[in-house]
């Protein structure tokens, strides 16, 4: 058995199982649950007719870099959400089809990493548990880089000291983040890069939340944008990862891609084919209709913009939390520590949520998701609604 496996923490959920397994929650009240990330909006009709129209695709082995009529889609795509003008990317050398973004990560970090020589993977902390999980596998440490109220929970890269840059490896940026909703900034991004370069590691950017924002007219930034700007045209350092799961409500579909600097796709493809994840035909004709479908992303996005009015009115009297740019997410602080207010409130108004400091680790002495919640706005407005005005009254009685 590979030791490693003894280093890695159980999931989030798994913590949160065990949280409350005894809790008698009031029978009179329906359970609502914020605690998974998981869109609950319905899929797009072009997507599952395109479903329909290709279930002869299985009868036959998938191409594992992914069909040039999907690369073909994602690389239109991405020169127009991120301004890189046409041909500024490559779709049959830059753009590698992956089964999500979790599968992509956590296989990338299997190839990428060195375990030879100490090396660091650099995480913001709160992060999303898979990287964590990816570098203890690969062989790598991981180093927890605090994104804090005071610096608008954006990583601040120049806190982090020159001897974790030396040793760094990968660094894994997440904006929009999960769980806080923040954005980096062109400009933060471009200092990553500049970093990357001058310490010789691969930042990997996780995109999955990028069509999910608040204001039509600023979306996110990207990580290959920033690039360009930069006059880094080739991407050299920079992946960036995307998904259908929360764009287009198909978490189910397990698709996205990998798209970026050449010479990593390069290595990155011989490591997948002999990890032997291909996407299906199937998964790859549905995902083509998606790429190339915008009115159903933003119908999706105001669905959210509707539910964040109406939750954020109601929770804004009773508890404190940064306004997000983008994601699903609310990140609130609680009255009382994180893990007592998750239990409590389960028992109380039969409403799911995840502590803040289950996604995060001690760093600098600190737990920085301590005192936090995570509310992931999936359910639809009205229950929604409701659970906001249950979490509004049970803060009152503490």
């Amino acid at each position: 058995m590979n030791p490693a496996l003894n280093d890695l923490q159980p999931y989030p959920f798994e913590r949160l199982r065990d949280l409350l397994s005894g809790c008698q929650p009031p029978a009179d009240l329906a359970p609502i649950s914020l605690s998974i990330g998981e869109p609950k909006h319905a899929p797009p009709e072009c997507v599952l007719k395109a479903l329909r129209a290709n279930l002869l695709g299985v009868n036959r082995y998938p191409i594992t870099m992914g069909s040039l009529e999907l690369r073909d889609a994602i690389a239109r795509w991405l020169q127009t959400r991120y301004s890189l003008a046409p041909g500024g990317i490559d779709p049959a050398t830059q753009i590698l089809s992956v089964n999500g973004t979790r599968e992509g990560i956590f296989a990338f970090t299997q190839s990428h990493i060195d375990p030879t020589c100490a090396p660091l993977v650099v995480s913001c902390n709160p992060f999303y548990q898979i990287y964590e999980g990816a570098a203890l596998l690969a062989g790598a440490e991981p180093w927890y880089l605090d994104c804090l109220a005071e610096n608008n929970f954006v990583p601040d890269l120049d806190s982090v000291p020159a001897a974790v840059w030396h040793r760094c490896q990968l660094l894994h940026l997440c904006s929009p983040g999960n769980p806080t909703g923040a954005v980096m900034s062109i400009k933060a991004m471009q200092r990553a890069i500049e970093l990357a370069h001058t310490y010789d590691f691969t930042i990997v950017s996780d995109e999955c939340y990028a069509e999910v924002y608040l204001d039509e007219m600023q979306p996110p930034h990207g990580l290959l944008q920033a690039a360009r700007e930069a006059g880094h045209h080739d991407f050299k350092r920079c992946l960036v990862f995307h998904s259908l799961s929360k764009r287009s409500n198909l978490p189910g579909l397990r698709s996205g891609f990998v798209a970026g600097d050449r010479s990593l796709i390069e290595t990155f493809m011989r490591y997948r084919t002999y990890h032997g994840c291909a996407m299906s035909p199937l998964v790859q004709a549905a995902s083509i209709a998606a790429w190339n479908d915008e009115e159903h992303v933003i119908q999706n996005r105001q669905l959210y913009r509707d539910k964040f009015a109406a939750v954020t009115q109601i929770l804004a009297p009773a508890l404190e939390f940064p306004k997000p740019e983008a994601s699903f997410y609310l990140w609130p602080k609680t009255p009382i520590d994180d893990v007592t207010f998750s239990r409590s409130l389960f028992n109380a108004q039969h409403i799911t949520v995840l502590p803040g400091q289950y996604m995060s680790r001690i760093s600098n002495a600190s737990n920085p998701g301590e005192n936090r919640i995570r509310l992931a706005l999936v359910a639809d407005i009205t229950e929604c609604i409701q659970a906001a005005e249950r979490i509004a009254r049970h803060v009152r009685t503490l």
